[in-house]
């Protein structure tokens, strides 16, 4: 992972998304967008993408195709934007006929440079709207990534769906805003061409083009990191803001390398406007995979960024929070703890591998295995070798089976149990009993 600075993440206010105002109110709640748990990078960060790039490349196709159906309209409207562009080319006459004897004009100057301008102006704006139903796409899509990077390769369409629910308007705002730098940058480039032709004030015109670039490269990384931190944290806006600001300025070298990075394939649509095997090279990246390795380096940056900065904090102040609180206090929030982790283990089904102790069985607690040739006897300590495995077994699930966690756990299936087997009464008939099974309690 790249180095770079120290960010000003501690304290209040800052990365945790807590004010002085506010108390101990939490405004920044860690995993929350998640339904699923992390799990420990053996390789690093870097280590772990590199090998989750390589064993779940189909998964990343099926991500970047899912992107590529709600970018469709986008597409129709830039290839429908190029066929007008062209179309005028060839019935306007930018300097084609003029001076061959055919048709005399007056001006074409500037000519060229104002069709530019009234095309862009039109299909840019409609372009920045469209990115609404690109962001259903790109919610779901950094939803899954981020989802990849922290369980090493767990994906579902349903989880894809999952994060558009969760994530659409955290990814459609930020990208939205990022659109309309970019329309107004193309329009200004368009308008200061258009100045330079018809001899207009130069320098003014060329100083607005650099000045719209350079905000909109800005914008663009201080909106990548809120579409970061709002896929992965639940905050209010300014939070949300604040939080990616501070992200930005403490790892702005590292940013600004790995965005770079990040837009490889763009970098290749880009150059494959002047030639024609890099451009088609471009549009295959980017049809199978180019989407979702932008989204996968962008993320696996972030989440360094996030362990690195945000997910200490989070776990000092809640260690210093622990300290201020009761014995009883703090054996109120393990029992629910345990309870929130049994009722997840109910929608699955009773099962004892979950509900009874099971004993671990040492390597040299095994049955005496028979050789070619056996005697009655040999037979008879078999039997008497599984008959004390398996009592030790019995025994074992006795002596454990009132731990907390077993307890939890049966506890909830029992009451469930009760509650779906309990008589339903009803005006004028028989009393019912609903049917269901122990073992599927989620009638």
């Amino acid at each position: 992972m790249p180095s770079s600075s120290k960010a000003s993440v501690k304290g209040r206010g800052a990365a945790t998304g807590r004010s002085k105002s506010d108390g101990n109110r939490p405004k920044l709640e860690g995993e929350s967008l998640a339904d699923y748990e992390r799990t420990h990078i053996p390789k690093g960060r870097w280590g772990d993408t590199w090998d989750l790039f390589k064993s779940c490349f189909v998964k990343l196709i099926i991500i970047n195709l899912f992107v590529l159906l709600f970018c469709v309209p986008s597409i129709i409207l830039m290839y429908v934007a190029s066929a007008y562009t062209k179309g005028l080319g060839a019935i306007y006459p930018f300097s084609g006929n003029v001076g061959m004897g055919v048709f005399t004009y007056p001006d074409v100057l500037g000519l060229e440079q104002s069709v530019h301008l009234t095309s862009d102006l039109l299909f840019y704006s409609i372009l920045a709207l469209s990115s609404l139903i690109a962001s259903v796409g790109f919610s779901g899509a950094l939803y899954s990534i981020r989802r990849l990077i922290n369980t090493h390769g767990d994906f579902t369409v349903k989880g894809f769906f999952r994060g558009v629910k969760l994530c659409y308007m955290n990814t459609a705002i930020p990208f939205l805003i990022f659109m309309l730098f970019f329309f107004g940058s193309v329009v200004v480039k368009d308008w200061a061409q258009y100045q330079v032709a018809i001899g207009g004030n130069k320098g003014g015109a060329i100083t607005a083009e650099v000045f719209m670039i350079i905000a909109t490269v800005v914008a663009g990384f201080i909106l990548a990191w809120i579409l970061a931190v709002g896929v992965s944290f639940k905050a209010k806006p300014r939070y949300l803001i604040k939080n990616s600001m501070v992200l930005l300025g403490g790892t702005i070298i590292s940013s600004i390398f790995m965005g770079a990075f990040a837009l490889i394939p763009v970098w290749l649509f880009w150059w494959g406007l002047y030639s024609t095997v890099v451009k088609w090279i471009a549009y295959i990246i980017f049809i199978f995979i180019g989407f979702s390795f932008v989204f996968l380096v962008w993320m696996a940056f972030a989440q360094w960024a996030f362990d690195l900065y945000v997910n200490p904090v989070l776990k000092e102040e809640k260690a210093q929070e622990d300290a201020k609180k009761t014995p009883k206090q703090l054996e109120e929030e393990a029992a629910e703890e345990r309870k929130k982790l049994a009722l997840e283990l109910l929608a699955a089904g009773r099962s004892d591998l979950i509900g009874r102790p099971i004993m671990p069985i040492p390597q040299e607690r095994v049955v005496t295995p028979l050789g070619a040739a056996f005697s009655r006897v040999s037979l008879q300590r078999v039997q008497e070798e599984r008959q004390q495995i398996v009592a030790d077994v019995d025994a074992y699930a006795a002596a454990h089976i009132n731990e907390p966690k077993y307890a939890e756990y049966n506890k909830l299936f029992a009451e469930r149990e009760k509650v779906v087997t309990a008589p339903q009464k009803g005006k004028g008939k028989k009393d019912k009993k609903k049917k269901i099974s122990s073992d599927n309690l989620l009638g």
